[in-house]
């Protein structure tokens, strides 16, 4: 459960939610994408309250989610999975969007006629990452982009999610590897037991002993 967490994402932005296991952070993510109801408080979309839309409306609006996972279609081919991504585009409009993934993810462009269950772990979270892109999101939401990718793997996401963020793509992004999300973010909030620990730029937030205090509860709420 989530108590008193506010967020503002600046467009072109990177924001980071960091916490232990339990602290809300998958449950924040579903909660701005309308996966979960709200049962206090508003969700904001350009300045409108979308808290009562369903996620389909909210995706529509232009929120992506890439969930905890690589929940890809794995049956299909890496073209077939783009293709559903951009299913509401025109076909030409789905093409630029599928070069523009295979720009970002040239791995993929090498794999595009191979089935999704084929690729490494690796390539199937940019799978899922270029998926939700052909949304033409202007908010991403990525939950845990790293999990279960070798350390070079994560370096080539991070690479392409911090790319992202020049063309004006607000991101938020959840994350274990502290060290990783730090060096991303442009702004970072802790989260723990459901509540905002920590709160403040990379380089306030990444004091070694804060961040230990928020991880297990032991630092009062704090933000600059």
């Amino acid at each position: 459960m989530l108590r008193d967490v506010t967020l503002s994402i600046q467009r072109g932005a990177i924001e980071v939610i960091l916490g232990p296991n339990g602290a809300g952070k998958t449950t924040l993510a579903s909660a701005l994408l309308g996966l979960i109801p709200a049962a206090s408080g508003r969700v904001e979309f350009a300045g409108t309250d979308i808290t009562s839309l369903r996620p389909e409306e909210r995706a529509r609006l232009g929120i992506g989610l890439v969930q905890e996972g690589k929940r890809i279609f794995r049956m299909r081919t890496v073209e077939e999975n783009l293709a559903l991504g951009g299913r509401h585009l025109g076909r030409s409009q789905r093409q630029q969007g599928a070069e523009r993934v295979y720009g970002l993810f040239p791995k993929l462009g090498d794999e595009r006629r191979r089935r999704a269950g084929d690729l490494s772990g690796g390539q199937q979270q940019m799978l899922a990452i270029g998926q939700a892109l052909m949304g033409e999101p202007t908010v991403l939401i990525l939950d845990e982009p790293s999990a279960g990718l070798a350390p070079v793997i994560v370096d080539d996401v991070v690479d392409a999610v911090v790319s992202l963020k020049s063309s004006g793509l607000s991101i938020v992004v959840i994350e274990q590897l502290v060290d990783r999300a730090l060096g991303m973010a442009d702004h970072v909030t802790v989260l723990s037991g459901g509540q905002i620990a920590l709160s403040g730029r990379p380089d306030e937030v990444g004091n070694a002993e804060m961040l230990v205090g928020a991880y297990f509860g032991t630092a009062r709420r704090a933000s600059w």
